[in-house]
C-alpha cells in the first residue's frame, strides 16, 4: 500500500492535446493541413512575394507573350504577357474569398434549420426538409449558371449563385444528427430543468454538432472553389482583368496543345487547392469519427 502510494499520479493529458497527437499521426490530415497552410498564407501575402504584381491588372507587354516557363516567369506568361505565377497567387485570393463567404452564409443558415427541423419535428421537419429536399433536387452548377446568366457576371454574384443552394446539404446532415440526438438522456434533463428552446438547441445540440459541421466545411471549401472555378471557366464567374483560376484555364485553352503552361498550370492549382480541403477534411473526418459527412 506504501508503494501505491508513494508512486507518482500520471500527469493529466487535455483532450486538445490528444486530438492534437492523433491529428499529427495522420499522413493524411497533415498533408492537407500543409497544402491549406501553404495556399492561405500564398494568398495573404501575395502583393508581397509576387515576382510581378503590376501584371495582376490589365497590364499588356507584347514582348513577353507566351513565353514558357523560365527563371524569370515560373509559369510563363499568358497571351497578353502577364506573368502566370503571380495572376495565380492573387487567383487563390479570389477562390478563398469566394468560398468563404459562401459558406459564411450556407453553414449557419444550414446548421439552424437542420436544428429546428430535427428537434421541433411535425410541420417544422415538414416544411423545412420537403423545401430541402426540392432544393438538393437541382444541381448547384445549373443553379449557379442559372442566376448568374440572369444576373451581371461578377464575383459577388457568382457567391449569391453558389450559397443559394448550399445550405441545403448542412440543413440535411444537422437535421440526421439532431433527430439522434434529441432523444438523448441529456436532453430529456435540460428540458426537465426549465432550460429555454433556444438553450436546447444552440448549447446542448449544436455543440455535440460541431465535428460534423467543422468536417464537412473544410470539405465544402474545395467543391466551392471548383464550382466557382466552373463559373469563370464559362465567362459567368469573375471577369477579366480580375485573376481568377478558372479564366486562365479558360484564356489558355484556346491555345493549347503548344503553350500548354496557359492553361494546366492554372488547372494545377486548382486542383491542389482543392485536394488540400479534400485531404484535410478526410483527416477531420477519421480524427472526431465522423461518418455521416461524405
Amino acid at each position: 500500500m506504501s508503494e501505491l502510494a508513494a508512486a507518482p499520479a500520471r500527469p493529466q493529458v487535455s483532450i486538445a492535446y490528444q486530438n492534437w497527437h492523433r491529428f499529427s499521426r495522420n499522413p493524411t490530415a497533415v498533408i492537407g493541413s500543409v497544402i491549406v497552410t501553404v495556399v492561405v498564407l500564398t494568398a495573404v501575402l501575395a502583393p508581397w512575394i509576387a515576382p510581378h504584381p503590376d501584371h495582376v491588372g490589365s497590364i499588356v507587354n507584347f514582348r513577353a507573350r507566351h513565353l514558357p516557363p523560365s527563371a524569370q516567369y515560373w509559369f510563363g506568361t499568358d497571351n497578353v504577357g502577364r506573368d502566370i505565377f503571380t495572376r495565380v497567387l492573387f487567383g487563390y485570393r479570389v477562390s478563398l474569398l469566394l468560398a468563404a463567404v459562401v459558406l459564411a452564409f450556407a453553414v449557419p443558415l444550414g446548421a439552424a434549420l437542420g436544428l429546428i427541423a430535427g428537434y421541433f419535428g411535425g410541420w417544422a421537419e415538414i416544411v423545412i426538409m420537403r423545401l430541402t429536399d426540392i432544393a438538393l433536387a437541382i444541381p448547384p452548377l445549373v443553379m449557379a449558371l442559372a442566376v448568374t446568366a440572369v444576373l451581371t457576371p461578377n464575383l459577388t454574384h457568382a457567391m449569391l449563385a453558389i450559397a443559394a443552394l448550399w445550405w441545403t446539404w448542412h440543413t440535411r446532415l444537422i437535421f440526421s444528427i439532431t433527430r439522434t440526438l434529441r432523444a438523448q438522456e441529456f436532453v430529456e434533463a435540460a428540458e426537465i430543468l426549465g432550460a429555454s428552446r433556444f438553450h436546447i438547441l444552440f448549447r446542448e445540440l449544436l455543440p455535440n454538432c460541431a465535428s460534423a459541421i467543422l468536417v464537412k466545411t473544410s470539405l465544402d471549401f474545395g467543391f466551392v472553389i471548383l464550382i466557382g472555378a466552373a463559373l469563370s471557366y464559362l465567362g459567368l464567374g469573375v471577369q477579366p482583368p480580375t485573376p481568377d483560376l478558372g479564366t486562365m484555364v479558360a484564356s489558355g485553352a484556346d491555345f493549347l496543345p503548344d503553350r500548354w503552361w496557359e492553361s494546366m498550370l492554372p488547372g494545377a492549382a486548382i486542383l491542389f487547392v482543392a485536394l488540400g480541403f479534400n485531404l484535410l477534411g478526410d483527416g477531420l473526418r477519421d480524427l472526431y469519427d465522423v461518418e455521416s459527412v461524405r
